[in-house]
C-alpha cells in the first residue's frame, strides 16, 4: 500500500493535527480534502489556522511524510481510513446523518476488504454500528471504529500525546488495530464499546456545557441584585478543592457543546431537560447582556464595540461564536456596532484602539491575551463577564 493512514477530512481542525502527528511518528499520511484553498496553504508548510506548535512540525513532514490529495482514489491506498466527518444538528436540533451517507455511497467503490475504518468525529449514539452494517451490507468486510478526539482547539499537538485515547470497535481485531495505530500517539489507552465510546464523547462536552450553564445561570442571578459574582466566586473556591472545578461565566459556545447538547437530547427521545436548560441558559446570555444594558442606558443612542469574535481565546475560529450572536442583537438595539478581534480578518472589523474609542460601550466577547494590557479610558461603560481586566463584572 502507498500510504499507511489516509485521513478523509484531513485539512481541519480535527484531521490536520492528527495528520501532522502520525506523519512526525513515521508513518507515511494522506490527508485527503476537498478545500484547494486550504490545501495550497498546508502544501507550503503554512497552517491554515491557529494550533500552536502545529507549522514548525508540518514544514518538517510536509511532502516527506505527510501527503495532500483531492482525488479520493487515495482512500483504496491504505489499510487504515480515519474519518473525520460527525454528525451535525439540523435546523430543528436533530442529528443529520446525510453527511456520513453521502460519503459512504459518494466513495464506496474506494473502499476495500480488510480495511479498518476509523470514525473521529463525535457522531450520534449508534452512528458506528449503523457505518458498520452499510458497509457489510454493501459487501465490505472492513473493520470499523470510533475512536473519538478529545482536544481543545488550538492546543492538539500536545493534547494528542497527552491525554488517554479512547478506542472501540466491533471485534478483537479492529481493536487490536486501533491499539496499534494510536499507541503511536500515547500508551496511555482505553477500550470501550462502541456505544460507549460514543456516549463517553457526548457526556464529556455535554457536561462541559452544564458547568458553563451553572456559572451562567449565577452569574446572572447575582447580577440581577447589582452584586458582583467574581467575589462570590472568589470565596467559594478559594483554598476549596470541593468548588475548585467551578467554570468560570462567559460564552459557551463553539461548533460542539451546543450540538453535542442536543444530539443527546435527541438520542434520549428528547428528555433530557438539564440539556435543553443549558441550551437556554447559554445561547441566552448574549440576550441577557443587552437587556441589563437597556434597562440602564439609552441603547438606541450609543455606539457598541465588541472587542473578540473568535468562540473561545487566543484562537481565530468564529464558528457558532456567541459574539456574533451578539452583534446581531445590537444591530437591532444599538445606534451602532463596531467589531474586532486580534486573530479573525474582516473587512468590516476595525482595529481595536478604533473601537474603544468610538464606542460607548465595550463589550469583551472574547479574552484573548492581547486584550490584557488594554486601557479604556473613564467614561466608557465596560461589560466584562469575563472579569478579565479584574474590575468586576456587573452589567
Amino acid at each position: 500500500m502507498m500510504y499507511d493512514t489516509v485521513i478523509v477530512g484531513g485539512f481541519g481542525h480535527v484531521g490536520l493535527p492528527l495528520a501532522i502527528s502520525l506523519a512526525n511518528k513515521g508513518q507515511k499520511v494522506c490527508a485527503f480534502d476537498i478545500n484547494r484553498e486550504v490545501g495550497d496553504l498546508i502544501e507550503k508548510g503554512q497552517m491554515p489556522f491557529i494550533e500552536y506548535g502545529a507549522e514548525e512540525i508540518l514544514k518538517e513532514v510536509i511532502n516527506r511524510q505527510l501527503f495532500l490529495s483531492y482525488d479520493p482514489k487515495v482512500i483504496k491506498e491504505t489499510n487504515t481510513v480515519i474519518v473525520i466527518i460527525g454528525t451535525p444538528v439540523d435546523q430543528h436540533l436533530n442529528p443529520e446523518l446525510d453527511p456520513i451517507i453521502k460519503l459512504i455511497h459518494d466513495y464506496l467503490d474506494y473502499f476495500h476488504d480488510e480495511q479498518l475504518i476509523v470514525l473521529r468525529s463525535t457522531v450520534y449514539p449508534g452512528t458506528t454500528e449503523k457505518v458498520k452494517n452499510w458497509f457489510h451490507q454493501y459487501g465490505k468486510k472492513v473493520d470499523v471504529a470510533f475512536c473519538p478526539e478529545r482536544i481543545a482547539e488550538g492546543y492538539a499537538m500536545e493534547e494528542l500525546q497527552k491525554l488517554p485515547q479512547i478506542i472501540s470497535s466491533f471485534s478483537d481485531k479492529g481493536l487490536e488495530r486501533c491499539r496499534e495505530l494510536f499507541q503511536l500517539l500515547t500508551d496511555d489507552i482505553i477500550c470501550l464499546e462502541p456505544i460507549e465510546a460514543e456516549l463517553s464523547k457526548l457526556f464529556t462536552n455535554v457536561w462541559r456545557y452544564i458547568k458553563f450553564a451553572t456559572s451562567n445561570q449565577f452569574f446572572m442571578i447575582a447580577n440581577n441584585h447589582n452584586v458582583d459574582f467574581y467575589r462570590i466566586l472568589h470565596a467559594m473556591t478559594y483554598n476549596y478543592k470541593r468548588a475548585e472545578d467551578f467554570a468560570s461565566p462567559g460564552f459557551a459556545a463553539g461548533p460542539c457543546l451546543f450540538k453535542d447538547s442536543m444530539q443527546l437530547a435527541a438520542f434520549n427521545n428528547n428528555n433530557f431537560f438539564l440539556g435543553h436548560s443549558a441550551m437556554l441558559i447559554n445561547e441566552g446570555l448574549p440576550n441577557y447582556i443587552v437587556s441589563k444594558l437597556k434597562e440602564k442606558h439609552p441603547l438606541h443612542s450609543m455606539t457598541a464595540g465588541i472587542l473578540g469574535m473568535a468562540f473561545k481565546a487566543n484562537i481565530d475560529d468564529k464558528r457558532e461564536s456567541l459574539s456574533y450572536k451578539l452583534k446581531k442583537i445590537l444591530m437591532f438595539e444599538s445606534k451602532c456596532v463596531l467589531c474586532s478581534d486580534s486573530y479573525i480578518e474582516d473587512e468590516k472589523f476595525v482595529d481595536h484602539d478604533t473601537l474603544i474609542s468610538q464606542s460607548d460601550i465595550v463589550i469583551l466577547g472574547v479574552p484573548h491575551t492581547q486584550y490584557k494590557t488594554i486601557t479604556i479610558p473613564k467614561g466608557k461603560i465596560v461589560v466584562d463577564i469575563w472579569n478579565f481586566w479584574g474590575n468586576g463584572s456587573v452589567v
